[in-house]
């Protein structure tokens, strides 16, 4: 069975490929906890700090992982990471990803990187 930490060390793995920078992970506030939190730099001034929740759902689910970041969910993400920017004084642009990760027991059937999953309104 693949836990939910295995499933965050698969998708940082599979975001360093990416070349995306980890920066830290499970990263607990008051508002609730952020899986992972990278680095990305797209061309000479495009840096980005992504704030990823990782989902996992086994692959007989009726629903995508995506669907269980609902609207709450993404509050609490964006909570989150305004207070990691404030303690960290981050001046690289947020953005908010969601990796899904599919699997049936021990066997990872897909992973989906979804950037810019949502923002903040």
């Amino acid at each position: 069975m693949i836990t939910g930490a295995k499933a965050e060390r698969i998708a940082a793995d599979y975001l360093r490929k990416k070349h995306f920078k980890l920066v830290d992970y499970n990263y607990r506030t008051r508002f609730g906890e952020i899986g992972l939190i990278l680095e990305k730099k797209e061309g000479l001034k495009n840096r980005f700090i992504v704030f990823a929740e990782v989902k996992m759902r086994n692959a007989s689910s009726i629903a995508e992982p995506k669907e269980f970041v609902d609207a709450s969910k993404q509050q609490k993400i964006i909570m989150a990471a305004s207070e990691y920017i404030a303690r960290n004084k981050c001046k690289l642009q947020p953005r908010f990803d969601v990796i899904e990760i599919i699997c049936n027991e021990d066997e990872i059937i897909s992973v989906k990187h979804l950037e810019n999953a949502f923002s903040i309104s």
